[in-house]
């Protein structure tokens, strides 16, 4: 079974908020902050150490 990868973001990001309930503010600065590493020159080190 394949499933997108937007899907399983969602419901990862949609369970770990009901479960966990962070601050808004925390979940604000990390998606901002992934937007903006993803845009800067550290994106192939990040990408590297994932793959």
């Amino acid at each position: 079974m394949q499933v997108p990868l937007w899907l399983a973001l969602t419901a990862v990001g949609y369970l770990g908020v009901k479960l966990i309930r962070p601050p808004w503010w925390l979940i604000a600065v990390l998606l901002l902050g992934g937007y903006l590493l993803a845009d800067s020159v550290l994106a192939p080190a990040i990408d590297a150490a994932v793959k």
